[in-house]
């Protein structure tokens, strides 16, 4: 074709679904830097801004052709770099709460090794399980649980009803139970 710097974000967005890879270039100079300064300030970690914009554009990549945008590719690159970076920031909570409980039960004096041994594989496996969900649902069960965000709340977030929330929610839990259930019984006896 030609100069791609010179097309709109909306030309550039249908030659993307197309699979015009001088296209998805055009877009990764324009808006990395961007949304690398973007998700930096919400994350305050280089690293992690890095991976985030990076993955999220494999992702633009690798589903171009189902993306389907509401609004601006600009709006839609902003809301997508966001919502990684919430996920980055409910992973952190997390992992600061494994952290915070096991200093709790370090701090209380005991040093059974093998309970914590325990402890440890039960988190890993539930993290493990956890990020086992399907994609949406996994993103509002750490919404709802690792955020308290409301099912109003998450379904604005999301762009979803709020009986959908309602549905993801109960299958997680019905998931995780019934794939955690025994795992209890096995590290704890």
């Amino acid at each position: 074709m030609g100069n791609y710097a010179g097309y709109t974000d909306e030309t550039l967005s249908g030659l993307l679904k197309d699979g015009d890879h001088a296209a998805f270039n055009e877009i990764w100079d324009r808006y990395k830097s961007k949304l690398y300064t973007f998700t930096l300030r919400m994350l305050g970690d280089r690293e992690a801004s890095r991976d985030l914009v990076s993955d999220l554009f494999v992702t633009i990549w690798s589903k171009r052709d189902a993306i389907k945008l509401s609004s601006s590719l600009s709006s839609y690159l902003y809301v997508s770099a966001r919502n990684r970076a919430f996920d980055v920031i409910s992973r952190r909570k997390v992992e600061g709460r494994y952290i915070d409980s096991f200093q709790h039960y370090l701090d209380r004096g005991e040093d059974n090794a093998d309970h914590l041994v325990r402890s440890k594989e039960m988190a890993a496996m539930i993290d493990a399980e956890i990020h086992a969900l399907p994609e949406k649902m996994r993103e509002i069960f750490l919404l709802s649980r690792e955020t308290q965000l409301s099912r109003a709340e998450i379904s604005q977030r999301l762009g979803v009803s709020e009986e959908t929330v309602k549905n993801q929610m109960h299958k997680a839990l019905k998931l995780l139970k019934s794939r955690l259930g025994a795992a209890f019984i096995l590290i704890f006896f």
